[in-house]
């Protein structure tokens, strides 16, 4: 039998059929018997968790000829018409194909008559979120009046793409992932019926598999039993799948637990030859470890003991890592995961992963308290050593850049006396002042920030702030993409300082367009009129320690120099120098008055 007939074949016909939604399933039986049944529905949940097979069962509910009736008969003309989809009175849309203004005028003219074959027309729309703005206002007219033989149900995955307008005007059901134990029942009773022998571990893989969707759970059934035959087996399961067993699983944690890079390449190649895909592998990878973890911070759950085999070897694996270690591991396979899905070289990039995982623990001994005088007694490390080379470099080009141009100017005045005053601020970025894109720059005391950064208004600015990020994001996303870099560290003198990690995100936040929305934004949720002040992170943390800020201090050119380079003559190689070396942060034009 393939898919398609065995999806079919099990596919609720009735309410009672329905599997891990019975809240759902009383409520709209119990709204059929008072005859109480709304005009609109919007069923919303994850994939393959029986919305549009609810739309289905209800549209016959209460067009069956034996009711209005809590359970259609599945033997009336209407119910085997609409099971097979020939009453035209039943219309079932996709949204993703059909989703612009014209197909939802074309409903909004044909509600208005009256059903022909059955009681009450049925539209159902799938995928409602894909519909176009100008079709959601279409939409919208027609389900403020709709007539009293019409009866519209959404479904849809991603409810907050839907206007409130839409939302407001639907009884709204979400439906939820069924649960592991109704997913085995209901594959078991598969397996019966049809004449198949499953393992109840291969089952319970094949359930866990499915994230929670009964769809995907009785596709992966069919495909499971074809590759198996007769019996269903768990290996049979992993190798059509494209899992891991759990063998494998622990020779990655025990090389991964010796710091053995030696072997986990010939591992990853192993897998891969045979045929596991990258992300499938990182995927389970990432379960293996977390059960590692709730084994260690919650023994006596039984969360975990659904997915383990060998539960005393696995034991001994979760007592040969400390929970800081675990979660640094799950973090950083996380994070290449994110990576992997773009990634050209996935078995690369999965190699690198794992490489990473066996240097963490070196990394984190400190903190772990796995050998504190080894580390107390370890020479710098290789970075720190490139750093005092990179800045010694620096040093050399900054006295050969002040001997070839700046000493042209060095009768002025008040180049040094200027110095120190600029080591007492952080500098931020303003608009440019300086010919054809300059790097003019404008100073922050944070003397008065540094006082506030703790009181108590401006923590109760700083706990509003996740909200004027929503607002930014509402108004224009790509400000938002810029903005979520800074931290709120102080208020001041009616203006808020964020504090940016990096110079690209500040500069772009710093533009007066996208100044203006987020200042905007703070005036509406924090109800000040607040002004927008950016920093740079180390400079602030530096300031708040009360360490020296000569780092930040900027390179002062001299004003003649900067006149000069106002007209359409490109800058100075020296100017350039110093801008390359420093940055556009450091580097200030000072104007002669």
């Amino acid at each position: 039998m393939s898919h398609i007939a065995l999806y079919r074949a099990w596919r609720p016909q009735t309410f009672q059929d329905m599997v891990g939604q019975q809240h759902i399933i009383q409520t709209l039986q119990n709204s059929i018997r008072e005859n109480r049944v709304s005009h609109a529905y919007l069923f919303n949940g994850p994939r393959g968790t029986g919305k549009t097979t609810t739309a289905k069962v209800l549209a016959k509910a209460v067009n069956c000829r034996q009711g209005p009736a809590a359970e259609p008969c599945n033997e009336c003309d209407a119910c085997i018409g609409i099971t097979a989809g020939h009453i035209m009175d039943v219309i079932e849309i996709d949204a993703a194909s059909n989703r612009g203004i014209d197909e939802i005028r074309d409903i909004r003219d044909k509600v208005r008559y009256a059903p022909s074959e059955v009681r009450y027309k049925v539209y159902i729309i799938d995928e409602v979120h894909m519909l176009t703005s100008e079709a959601f206002n279409a939409l919208l007219k027609t389900l403020e009046e709709p007539p009293g033989h019409v009866i519209f149900i959404l479904a849809t995955t991603e409810p907050h793409k839907l206007p409130a307008t839409i939302i407001s005007r639907c009884q709204r059901f979400d439906f939820r992932q069924v649960s592991l134990e109704e997913q085995c029942e209901r594959l078991l009773e598969i397996c019966r019926s049809e004449s198949i022998q499953a393992d109840e571990d291969a089952i319970a893989y094949i359930a866990r598999l499915s994230e929670g969707g009964m769809r995907d759970a009785i596709s992966l059934l069919e495909q499971v039993s074809a590759f198996g035959g007769d019996r269903i087996t768990l290996e049979a399961a992993i190798d059509v799948t494209g899992g891991m067993a759990a063998d494998q699983f622990y020779k990655l944690a025990e090389a991964v637990r010796d710091r053995n890079v030696a072997a986990v390449m010939p591992l990853v190649e192993s897998l891969m030859q045979a045929g596991k895909s990258a992300d499938k592998c990182m995927e389970n990878l990432i379960y293996y470890f977390r059960d590692l973890l709730v084994l260690k911070l919650a023994p006596q759950g039984g969360t975990v003991t659904e997915r383990v085999v060998d539960p005393e070897r696995f034991q001994g694996m979760a007592d040969a890592f400390t929970p800081g270690r675990l979660f640094a591991m799950i973090d950083t396979l996380n994070r290449y995961q994110v990576e992997l899905k773009h990634a050209s070289q996935p078995q690369t990039l999965f190699e690198v992963a794992l490489m990473k995982l066996c240097t963490l623990s070196e990394e984190q001994g400190a903190s772990e308290g796995a050998a504190p005088a080894a580390q107390a007694a370890a020479p710098p490390s290789a970075e720190v050593s490139r750093l005092r080379q990179q800045v010694e470099l620096l040093e050399r080009k900054l006295e050969q850049a002040i001997q070839n141009g700046l000493a042209a100017g060095s009768g002025s005045s008040d180049g040094g006396a200027s110095r120190p005053a600029a080591a007492a601020s952080a500098r931020t970025p303003t608009r440019s002042s300086f010919g054809g894109g300059g790097i003019a720059r404008s100073s922050v005391k944070l003397d008065p920030y540094l006082a506030a950064a703790k009181t108590p208004e401006f923590n109760q600015l700083r706990m509003k702030w996740n909200d004027v990020l929503q607002g930014v994001k509402d108004a224009k996303i790509t400000v938002h993409a810029w903005l979520k870099d800074g931290e709120p560290v102080s208020s001041a003198d009616g203006a808020m300082l964020i504090a940016f990690k990096n110079t690209m995100h500040r500069e772009t936040t710093e533009k007066p367009a996208n100044r203006e929305i987020i200042e905007k934004v703070m005036h509406d949720v924090l109800r000040e009129p607040l002004r927008l002040v950016t920093v740079m992170m180390k400079d602030w943390q530096a300031a708040a320690e009360g360490a020296p800020e000569q780092k930040a201090e900027a390179l002062e050119l001299e004003p003649d120099q900067a006149e000069a380079t106002q007209t359409t003559a490109p800058r100075p190689v020296w100017i350039e120098e110093a801008v390359k070396l420093f940055g556009e942060d450091l580097v200030v034009i000072k104007d002669k008055e």
